[in-house]
């Protein structure tokens, strides 16, 4: 097989099984944003076709289930089963040993009801994120707003280029958001990947050393969004055919700097 120069490439180092021995996340240096990316891609092409297929397997699976009133919350639940599951394969392909279909379903397999807790813990925190929006909205009066401004608009009272009533108090409202939503994320950017990688790690460690990490490398993830940010928009020009290759970048990303900011210097 051949072996990458990169410096993060994943045959150098394997996942730590034992959590007592997980080091503190170290801080990379911000061009490393970039590279995890270099290194989904390069994941991904190890075996294309088979990365494409469990992507689509994945996504019919959730959609399906996001339709249906009674199963969307258990789409919630199950999106760090998945994870984990493509994730186990990430760390096959490092070992040297070909992904598989079975992979897309590798997280019912191992360290399941952990996964669903992540799972759990996740959706508390969106409803917790909702209902901080829905409180600023209806303690600033600003829904009435956004109708008010919205039938404006469809009687030609307000052209489509004016500032809506209360725009400062939206962007405030958003920014309030922002800066709840931004944390959650980190607390559950590596979770799925501590948890079914290190089996001993409890669900709360793990949500913590994923804050921790994310913390401690704020400048690369901020290369990291800029250029997968550019990734998205090009991977939507075509149909949005392009996220079936960017999908599973973005999974061997995060599986990378994993590697990077959790298994560096483990040899």
């Amino acid at each position: 097989m051949h072996q990458s120069d990169s410096p993060l490439s994943p045959q150098r180092t394997e996942p730590n099984p034992t959590p007592d021995l997980l080091p503190s996340p170290r801080a990379c240096p911000a061009g490393h944003g970039s590279r995890w990316l270099g290194e989904g891609f390069r994941l991904f092409r190890q075996d294309p076709w088979v990365w494409i297929l469990n992507i689509i397997i994945f996504l019919v699976i959730m959609i399906i289930l996001g339709t249906i009133p009674i199963l969307s919350l258990v789409s919630s639940l199950v999106g760090p089963v998945f994870m984990g599951g493509l994730i186990l394969g990430c760390r096959d392909q490092d070992r040297g040993r070909p992904l598989e279909v079975a992979h897309v379903f590798a997280g019912f397999r191992e360290q399941t009801g952990r996964l669903v807790a992540v799972g759990a813990l996740n959706l508390l925190a969106t409803i917790l994120i909702f209902v901080v929006a829905m409180a600023l909205m209806m303690t600033f009066g600003m829904g009435q707003d956004m109708l008010t401004a919205m039938q404006g608009l469809e009687n030609g009272a307000m052209a489509p280029g004016a500032v809506p009533p209360d725009a400062v108090g939206m962007l405030l409202m958003l920014l309030v958001v922002a800066l709840v939503a931004i944390p959650v994320a980190m607390l559950f950017w590596f979770a799925p990947a501590l948890v079914v990688l290190h089996p001993a790690l409890g669900v709360t460690e793990a949500l913590g050393l994923s804050f921790r990490g994310c913390l401690r490398n704020v400048l690369p993830f901020l290369i990291y969004g800029l250029v997968l940010f550019v990734l998205a928009i090009l991977a939507s020009i075509p149909f949005m055919l392009g996220w079936l290759v960017l999908w599973p970048v973005l999974i061997g990303s995060i599986y990378a700097s994993y590697k990077d900011i959790f298994l560096a210097g483990e040899g």
